[in-house]
């Protein structure tokens, strides 16, 4: 029965405080004597983001909410909890560092663990996501390389369930637990029969393009989520949940995989609503019951009596990201919009919501692209800004445009809309930038997509780390620092620098403090000069609980609320 029939007609509303955080935290294990009629067999989950691909790793994927929607759907051996750090999923199996020469990590997956069409996990998945990831293989187009590129090999036998990683000499990459993550292990086997190659570990190995390149098409499109056109033999399922649909006005229906090893879902059915949903009919009549989103991204919303609601800062660092071509192909034109943007203003108005955090994330304007707040060497790196371009400098902004061999210039800013909070900021560097001759239009539509910057339909984009539009970010400083990287799928500004590349290369080997501290001082100083990009705030973000709803808890990062969607329940 879906959430609409179950409880249409009722009418509840938001309370906005911090009282709200108390019973979203709320164990299941406290209400494990309530009677079993009283819970809710369906729960509705809206998103910020749309619902395009099953697989999050393509470039389209990694714009998407597909991390929010498919963590619990597609597991893997690790997923990024909400203090932002990638934390092992048992249930999966085990990964753990051996003797070599080189980085050595034992993999062996869980004896049980099986797709939901029957098929076993084995390391064959591990293969595929490597020899997509990797770079090795250009066919793939892969929102990012970062350790996948620092893997020599996987030994892998066909179907096995044990694997070795092995890392190139020298190449021991700091995050290696956050590899083969939740969403990032894709049914190896359904490439392998969509593309017609029977044996793909021997593909990968022996680099077997004609194969490769057939695979390689299907792992690029052939997990596109089209409403109302879903073949499910494509998409099978290794967690708690399993796709049952997706329709345009029944949202995407997540169902209990009878499959499943370990613990079953707590709610039998999850239906999660992408960013487009009609939410105040959702919420009046009952089918949404849980919404995470960027602060204003949502606009209009205003459910009745029965929600809580906390806003907080993520790790996901709004910014403008700049086109390295057209208008802005000059150091001087981009420097030329920096000099005009009102940061501090901006951070005052629309990155600082009522929330209470005197220091860390949220606590001021972000300096860095590649550093959270709440990290020790935060201060020093953040301090290469200098102050040069927290507040707007019409006449140094004029300057550098006419350094730059341009006149009057107009710049066109795109995110995906609605989303009050980005147009807001929009209008307000148009406001300021107005006397520097510089003319920002509002190109935010809903059918956004961050490649039209680096196709020139775009000159700029608005969003969170690495032009997310929806949830972002982690504790690490490898994924924003790495979509800096000249070629890797999340540049889409096309900003191309040897010494960055260098130095995102040593961020993910280096965990020495000093080391970390020194490479990315003099990776803001280049930024800060190149300005490829500009910081502006750690991204405030909204979720919003009904109530009687336990065990879900807010994740600031790039999982979302829904990285622990196993074990909500909600009672009535």
């Amino acid at each position: 029965m879906g959430t609409g029939a179950r409880r249409a007609g009722t009418a509840r509303g938001l309370r906005v405080g911090a009282a709200g955080v108390i019973a979203m935290i709320t164990t299941a294990a406290a209400v494990g004597c309530s009677a079993a009629e009283d819970q809710v067999q369906s729960i509705g989950y809206a998103v910020d983001n749309v619902l395009t691909t099953y697989n999050a790793n393509t470039v389209d994927g990694a714009a998407s909410g597909a991390r929010q929607a498919f963590s619990r759907v597609l597991t893997g051996l690790s997923y990024i909890g909400p203090e932002g750090s990638a934390l092992s999923d048992g249930d999966v199996g085990t990964a753990a560092t051996v003797p070599g020469d080189a980085l050595t990590v034992a993999v062996k997956l869980n004896p049980q663990a099986v797709y939901s069409d029957g098929v076993p996990t084995a390391c064959d998945d591990l293969v595929l996501a490597w020899a997509a990831g990797s770079g090795r293989f250009p066919m793939f187009r892969a929102a990012d390389t970062a350790g996948y590129a620092d893997i020599d090999r996987i030994d892998c036998q066909s179907g096995s369930k044990d694997a070795t990683v092995v890392f190139r000499p020298g190449r021991a990459f700091a995050d290696w637990r956050a590899l083969f993550g939740a969403t990032a292990l894709m049914p190896a086997h359904v490439a392998a029969r969509a593309a017609g190659v029977p044996d793909l570990v021997g593909a990968v190995a022996s680099n077997d393009v004609p194969a490769l390149e057939r695979v390689a098409e299907f792992w690029n499109n052939g997990w596109k989520l089209v409403p109302d056109q879903l073949d499910l033999t494509l998409f099978p399922s290794s967690g708690p949940y399993r796709v049952e649909s997706f329709t345009t006005d029944g949202g995407l229906v997540l169902v209990a995989n009878e499959r499943w090893w370990g613990n079953k879902p707590a709610t039998p059915q999850i239906v999660v609503w992408p960013k487009g949903t009609d939410l105040q009919s959702k919420t009046a009549s009952g089918e949404v019951d849980v919404i995470d989103a960027g602060a204003g991204s949502m606009p209009g919303l205003a459910p009745g009596d029965g929600f809580s609601s906390v806003t907080a800062p993520s790790r996901s660092s709004e910014q403008l990201v700049l086109a390295t071509s057209g208008v802005f192909e000059s150091a001087d034109a981009r420097r030329a919009l920096a000099l005009c943007v009102p940061r501090q203003q901006l951070f005052d108005r629309l990155g600082h919501p009522d929330f209470d955090k005197p220091s860390g994330l949220g606590s001021g304007v972000l300096s860095s692209r590649i550093v959270q707040p709440d990290m020790l060497i935060y201060p020093s790196v953040a301090a290469t800004e200098g102050g040069r371009y927290l507040h707007p400098d019409v006449p140094a902004s004029v300057a550098a445009r006419a350094a730059s061999g341009q006149g009057p210039i107009t710049v066109r800013i795109g995110y995906l809309a609605p989303d009050t909070r980005r147009a807001d900021t929009v209008k307000a560097i148009a406001e300021a930038c107005a006397p520097a001759d510089i003319t920002v239009e509002d190109a935010g539509s809903p059918e956004f997509t961050p490649t039209a910057l680096g196709a020139g339909g775009l000159d700029a984009i608005l969003g969170g780390t690495a032009s997310a539009q929806g949830a972002a970010g982690t504790d690490s400083e490898v994924p924003p620092v790495y979509s800096l990287v000249g070629g890797n799928g999340t540049n889409f500004g096309g900003y191309r620098n040897g010494r960055i590349t260098a130095i995102a290369e040593q961020l993910a080997v280096d965990t020495a403090e000093g080391s970390r501290l020194n490479l990315s001082t003099e990776a803001e100083n280049i930024l800060w000069n190149d300005l490829p990009s500009i910081p502006l705030f750690n991204e405030p973000r909204t979720t919003v609980f009904a109530d009687g709803l336990h065990a879900a808890v807010p994740n600031p990062t790039v999982s979302g609320v829904g990285w622990n969607m196993d074990r909500w329940i909600l009672l009535r």
